[in-house]
């Protein structure tokens, strides 16, 4: 598909995210989105995951909308609480605390608001093009993909996403074993017989996917934040004055590069695994300071230091749109709740997607241009009412959250086992934060696991039983080879470390 081809479909992906329907959930996942960004402790995987039992009766371009509204709006929002709490909504808005909160304590809290939603802005635009260019192309050179390559680059994402959560390697790793166990209770995918169901017809459609993901990321939130002692949503907020929003002339001058480096950078760390907003954002504030003429400002409150970052963890947002919908591998957690969403509406994402289901594809990526101007709108005028919304005390945010959990959870299948899942994937969830552990490997390996199942055991028919074929395959064995790398690389940075102390004292 060629470049005039693409804007063509884009033209008829309009059409479908213009529609009443579809624009009322767009607007609905924004706002939603913004406020998820906005009260810390939430993020972007706790709201899209409370919020797909509400799509259930939505049809699957509608229900996309929204919840892909919810995860870039979220990106939007964590800049609020950053700037005016010191508080990052999600882990992405880490790097926008240092000078952010710094601009708002000297009184231009209103202009770095303002910078990081112009900035926003601008990257989220520029990645949806890129989006809009690169996706097809893609998928087409993805189709020669055969079930080995598959599991090789599934194998590849499992192990980079573990390996970049900022954890231990080994937790993460054994967390996506649990997945994967948790992933083959229910039907064979392959023969059909029951597998692990102990005699409970329940089971046999597996362990429900949204059960786990409100568990791990709703309900073990809601008992983290309920153990603090601290009332953070009680600090003093900074709140501008509406005429005090707008940035001077020399503060978008100052900008401009650094949210144009910010949004190249954000795209291409989106198309790798791992957390890419989170990476995004650290390697522009980085840049930023590297290149300044004047880097001793950094922590001061320079205003590059607020729209490189932002810019860069939007752009991987929307970047991190093409694994997910070109090859139907997530490379980022929150992308994983929507890999699930997807299944659950019956659509399959990968190569052959934007073929069979083009006014799914086009219609949600039109509707991130959409959602771009109407999150515009919503994070200038209305910074002061979101604000104030930090001001909701715990004992009153934390048990709506908790009975939302509950409720939304029973209406999707209407099954008590679906709750006490939930409820001891809450648990789980909170004992796993205290321990260190991460979630967003098991969650992975969860919707990955009967995917990468499939391609594992339809190469070793096509090889007759022969293991062999994943290593003669050049694009598998490539992407094996890279794995053994990202598994060996602890191992090499130790024994550089090692022979470097010895060096030095000898």
């Amino acid at each position: 598909m060629d470049a005039l081809g693409s804007l063509q479909y884009l033209a008829t992906g309009f059409g479908v995210a213009t529609t009443s329907e579809n624009l009322f959930y767009c607007l609905a996942g924004a706002i939603v989105g913004t406020l998820v960004g906005v009260l810390p402790g939430l993020g972007p995987i706790a709201g899209i995951a409370l919020l797909i039992p509400a799509t259930f009766n939505l049809n699957a371009t509608s229900a996309i909308i929204m919840l892909a509204g919810i995860y870039y709006g979220a990106m939007y929002g964590g800049s609020t609480t950053s700037i005016l709490l010191n508080v990052p909504g999600e882990t992405a808005s880490v790097m926008t605390c240092i000078d952010g909160y710094q601009m708002a304590k000297k009184g231009r809290a209103g202009p770095a608001l303002a910078i990081c939603a112009i900035g926003s802005f601008v990257a989220g635009g520029l990645a949806i093009l890129g989006l809009v260019f690169l996706a097809p192309p893609l998928a087409e050179a993805a189709l020669a993909f055969g079930p080995p390559e598959f599991f090789s680059l599934m194998v590849f994402g499992f192990v980079v996403l573990s390996n970049v959560t900022g954890g231990s390697l080994i937790k993460s790793l054994m967390m996506a074993v649990v997945g994967l166990i948790i992933g083959t209770i229910g039907l064979d995918p392959v023969s059909g017989n029951p597998r692990f169901t102990f005699g409970y017809v329940s089971l046999l459609g597996g362990i429900e996917f949204v059960a786990v993901a409100i568990g791990l990321f709703g309900i073990g939130e809601v008992l983290m934040n309920a153990e603090q002692p601290v009332e953070i949503l009680e600090q003093r907020v900074l709140v501008p004055r509406l005429r005090d929003l707008y940035p001077s002339l020399r503060d978008l001058k100052q900008s401009v590069g650094a949210i144009l480096r910010g949004t190249g950078i954000g795209f291409g760390v989106g198309l790798v695994p791992g957390p890419a907003p989170v990476i995004a954002t650290y390697a522009s504030y980085m840049v930023e300071k590297r290149i300044s003429d004047h880097p001793e400002t950094f922590g001061h409150g320079a205003i590059e230091g607020v729209a490189g970052p932002e810019s860069a963890n939007n752009a991987a947002c929307q970047a991190a749109f093409i694994p997910l919908f070109v090859l139907g591998i997530p490379f980022a957690p929150p992308t994983a709740i929507l890999l699930g969403a997807l299944l659950i509406h019956g659509v399959n994402p990968g190569p052959a997607m934007i073929a069979e289901h083009p006014q799914l594809f086009w219609g949600v990526v039109a509707s991130m241009y959409i959602g771009n101007v109407i999150l515009l709108l919503l994070n200038l005028p209305f910074v002061p009412l979101f604000a104030n919304i930090l001001r909701i005390p715990k004992k009153v945010l934390l048990p709506l959250v908790m009975l939302f959990c509950l409720t939304g959870m029973y209406s999707v299948n209407n099954f008590m086992l679906d709750l006490w899942v939930m409820l001891g994937c809450g648990a789980l969830g909170y004992l796993m934060r205290k321990w260190a552990y991460e979630g967003a490997p098991l969650l992975l390996a969860l919707v990955l696991g009967p995917k990468l199942e499939v391609a594992f055991r339809q190469s070793l028919m096509i090889s007759h039983g022969g293991f062999g074929i994943f290593v003669e395959r050049p694009v598998s064995l490539v992407f094996l080879v890279a794995t053994l790398g990202f598994l060996l690389l602890p191992l090499l940075r130790y024994t550089v470390r090692s022979l470097g102390h010895r060096a030095a004292a000898v």
